[in-house]
């Protein structure tokens, strides 16, 4: 009695242990996320790529598109970034130049200036009157990114974030959240397309994770060494063993129980 005691107890530790490093919550990122879907955003002061002061409200009247990045990223904004701009001359080709506005708002205060969006824009290839890159004030980018629900986590390599682009409808309401650095075209055009055509529909109910997207979704890592999120075995490895143990605690309790319930001889 006394082992099986002492072994739920030791069970019981392993699984409410806390982990031995804070890593990024993307289950808690994505939640947050989601729940900004309708939310009306706040008239916030930020500054283009000149050096103008310009609201927040100023970009209203027509859907917009805002996307977060950090300038000292080397791989990951990037490549999310001119993913993007090829989703944008899509849909652009759709529904006519000017027919919504795209925002790519600096996170990491004070080092995305003004100067820094501008050379960002210039790597990759943007150069669109319809595309503003800019800079929140540094009391302010917090309280922004998190009106967008967009979350983020300072690492010893930059940042760990969720990879999301946010449609905004004329009136400044989170209307869509797009995810990945990469996604299908349907995903981004069909919103803009609502919202132009003033045909707004209630947001979808969100898809369940399929199993290899959960694993995709605890099992990527922030490699410092590429700038990429890439798959850690390790992780995998946890999580089966994390199973296992549950499997194996389970086990033991019913086998134990159906031992105690058998009558003697």
């Amino acid at each position: 009695m006394w082992r099986w005691l002492e072994g739920s107890a030791l069970l019981s530790l392993i699984l409410l242990a806390p982990a031995a490093h804070a890593a990024f919550d993307r289950d808690a990122a994505l939640r947050a996320s989601r729940a900004a879907i309708g939310r009306q955003v706040g008239d916030y002061a930020l500054r283009d790529t000149a050096g103008r002061e310009m609201r927040l409200s100023q970009l209203r009247g027509k859907p917009l598109v805002v996307s977060f990045v950090y300038t000292g990223c080397f791989k990951v904004c990037p490549t999310a970034t001119r993913f993007l701009a090829q989703a944008v001359r899509e849909a652009e080709r759709e529904l006519g130049p000017g027919a919504f506005r795209v925002a790519t708002i600096g996170f990491n205060l004070p080092y995305d200036t003004p100067q820094a969006m501008a050379e960002f824009a210039r790597k990759q290839g943007v150069d669109s009157p319809n595309w503003l890159f800019l800079s929140p004030g540094t009391a302010s980018a917090e309280a922004l990114a998190a009106e967008f629900g967009f979350r983020y986590q300072r690492t010893a390599a930059g940042f760990d974030h969720l990879l999301q682009v946010s449609i905004v409808d004329a009136d400044g309401r989170i209307y869509r959240q797009v995810y990945g650095a990469t996604f299908d075209s349907p995903q981004f055009v069909d919103p803009l397309r609502e919202l132009a055509q003033g045909r707004p529909q209630p947001a979808p109910a969100p898809a369940p994770a399929g199993f290899f997207d959960k694993i995709r979704l605890l099992c990527s890592v922030y490699d410092p060494a590429t700038g990429e999120y890439s798959f850690n075995p390790a992780y995998l490895v946890e999580m089966l063993t994390g199973a296992s143990i549950i499997l194996f605690g389970a086990g033991f309790v019913i086998v134990e129980w159906r031992r105690k319930r058998r009558p003697p001889g």
